[in-house]
């Protein structure tokens, strides 16, 4: 039996009954990444001996009657995680070289969970693309088109898995890029809600690797089906020990419900600052209908629901105002004289994400505090509902555009050209107040490509976004292997 493409959840069966050991999953991993990965550029940094060692203390340990999460199951690991012995270059050539000495939080977990460890997945020059490319390790292409972007940031891991490179991944998010890259490729992914995922060791080289709190970004799991996406988080969730002194679990509220048939949901597929292509629309319709003919409550507008053009205002404005912290003096200054030019009655998405560069504390307690509002509107939103349904990105996975000034990218819906950063207004929707969001898949495009949507959920709530990805998995089919 092949098992590459087999969930985490069938593995770990599959591994108590003693079908298969994990030196045989380990091999087989590796066999079809040395065989298929020349194309793809998933797995940058490989760790195959260490793998396969892995795998053999996690067959003697279940013969010594070891039981744990993922024990012996082959995962990969996003480039950006720090990995003793494996280089953390976050894809900028003047950190080639830097290596950690100790492994990231969610690393030391998923090793004390059992995983075998496969390697490091792709990732954009600092994390900051919607595509995987970099002057190290190249770029990633999408399994389902090798023209096409596999997505970023986490674009390495969504292809991997895409491709039956391990079973789990973890990866990262600030501008979708756990989303974006499941949407793309065809994947499940959870952006888990602010807090609840501790992310030391997930730092720009050189470090330090210190408990901080995020203010937008968060690190996640990502999977081939959803029930693989808890599993994995309840390896991951929890604090950072070094806050506490001591290292605890983390008790999330159950789901909501169990059935769709009790999901109150309001579905989104439009914009007020971009439009959707139809093939997004159709894949936020067919998981609207499938809501619908389950007997859940489906709305497709609210009084209730946060202002959408504010939103994302304010998300470009704290995005950015994070992505200007190590310019040098000079290029900051001609930042502020240009911030300084605009008029005060130009409100678009450029302008939002220009006064975000120089944005004085001052005036980021302000956008603070209106964050607040949003997120008190959003607490009132799911007292009445228990999910929104809305699109990852406008379109699905676009070709691959290496324009050094990503300024002058534009990406094409429906034949119309629009600003390259301004889809990310569906990923700043749950992460500007930090709420949890599931990617799951929703069918295909014309060109059969992967659509997916996105499930955004009550603050702190993550199962409940989980449970309703598990249930529209079992009615409307989940991860497809390209063909």
């Amino acid at each position: 039996m092949e098992w590459n493409f087999s969930t985490a959840e069938q593995l770990a069966a599959a591994l108590r009954a003693g079908e298969v050991t994990s030196a045989e999953l380990t091999d087989e991993a590796i066999a079809r990444i040395e065989r298929d990965d020349d194309a793809i550029n998933a797995i940058c940094v490989p760790d195959f001996d260490r793998a396969r060692a892995a795998a053999r203390d996690a067959d003697q340990a279940r013969a010594r009657g070891e039981d744990r999460p993922l024990l012996g199951i082959p995962v990969t690991v996003k480039e950006s995680y720090d990995i003793a012995g494996l280089p953390t270059t976050w894809g900028m050539p003047p950190h080639r070289d830097y290596m950690p000495a100790e492994d990231a939080v969610q690393v030391s977990r998923l090793k004390a969970a059992g995983a075998v460890v496969l390697g490091k997945t792709n990732v954009p020059f600092g994390l900051q693309d919607i595509q995987s490319f970099n002057d190290i390790y190249g770029t990633t292409n999408n399994p389902w088109d090798h023209r096409r972007t596999s997505g970023g940031s986490s674009g390495g891991s969504a292809a991997a898995l895409a491709s039956g490179f391990g079973a789990l991944s973890i990866g990262s998010d600030l501008a979708g890029s756990l989303r974006t890259p499941a949407h793309f490729c065809g994947i499940y992914a959870h952006k888990p809600t602010l807090g609840v995922v501790a992310s030391r060791g997930m730092v720009p080289p050189p470090g330090p690797a210190l408990p901080v709190e995020p203010d937008l970004a968060v690190v996640g799991p990502m999977a081939r089906t959803a029930r693989d996406l808890t599993l994995l988080l309840d390896v991951m969730a929890g604090p950072d020990p070094l806050t506490l002194g001591v290292s605890y679990d983390l008790k999330l509220p159950p789901a909501r419900h169990e059935q769709l048939r009790d999901f109150r949901v309001l579905v989104l597929d439009d914009h007020p600052l971009i439009p959707t292509a139809s093939a997004v629309r159709a894949g936020v319709n067919r998981v609207a209908d499938a809501l619908a003919d389950s007997g859940a409550r489906v709305e497709r507008h609210s009084a209730l629901l946060p202002d959408l053009t504010e939103a994302a205002m304010l998300y470009r404005t704290f995005l950015f105002s994070g992505s200007v912290a190590r310019f040098p003096v000079e290029a900051y200054e001609q930042l502020q004289a240009h911030a300084a030019a605009l008029s005060a009655d130009d409100q678009s998405l450029d302008a939002a994400m220009l006064r975000g560069m120089v944005l004085s504390h001052r005036d980021w307690i302000e956008a603070n505090s209106r964050r607040e509002l949003h997120r008190h509107g959003w607490r009132q939103f799911f007292a009445e509902y228990d999910a929104v349904v809305c699109p990852v990105t406008p379109t699905p996975a676009f070709p691959h555009d290496h324009n050094p000034d990503p300024r002058e990218r534009r990406i094409d819906i429906d034949g119309v050209a629009y600003p390259y950063f301004d889809q990310l207004v569906w990923a700043g929707l749950a992460t500007m107040p930090g709420l949890p969001a599931t990617a799951v898949p929703a069918g295909r495009s014309p060109e059969g490509l992967p659509v997916g949507v996105q499930l955004i959920g009550p603050m702190f709530e993550d199962r409940t976004p989980l449970r309703l990805a598990e249930l529209l998995e079992q009615k409307i089919g989940g991860f497809q292997a390209p063909e």
